[in-house]
């Protein structure tokens, strides 16, 4: 995984997990990789990942099963979901607007890009 600047590396994993529990790799009550399985996949300390579980943990993405392992809060999906539209609508599309203004570009453009996009795929 390439990590950037913008965010510490535990939150970055933690977006990745989140990133693959929306992608359906993980449902509810699935079985995670284990702290030191995540540390070694993505070639962080284990003390990295560590903070990353803590913190979907408390924001109950997933839970803990003593010896068993960490796993995948049921609902957990529609919690994120809903978490990163909220944030997109507050935060991502107002700079989206306002760097269009900037540039004189309009919806038609956008609308364009979006459809050459998803022909692709």
């Amino acid at each position: 995984m390439m990590f950037t600047n913008e965010k510490p590396i535990f939150q970055q994993m933690a977006d990745r997990l989140t990133d693959e529990i929306l992608a359906g790799t993980y449902g509810d009550d699935d079985r995670i990789p284990s702290v030191r399985e995540y540390a070694v996949t993505l070639e962080v300390n284990t003390n990295t990942a560590v903070k990353a579980y803590e913190q979907l943990a408390r924001e109950s993405i997933i839970y803990n099963k003593r010896g068993l392992g960490y796993f995948v809060t049921p609902g957990a999906r529609k919690q994120i979901l809903e978490e990163r539209r909220r944030a997109f609508l507050q935060q991502t599309l107002p700079e989206l607007f306002r760097q269009m203004q900037l540039l004189g570009l309009e919806l038609g453009d956008i609308e364009r890009v979006w459809t050459a996009e998803l022909s692709k795929k």
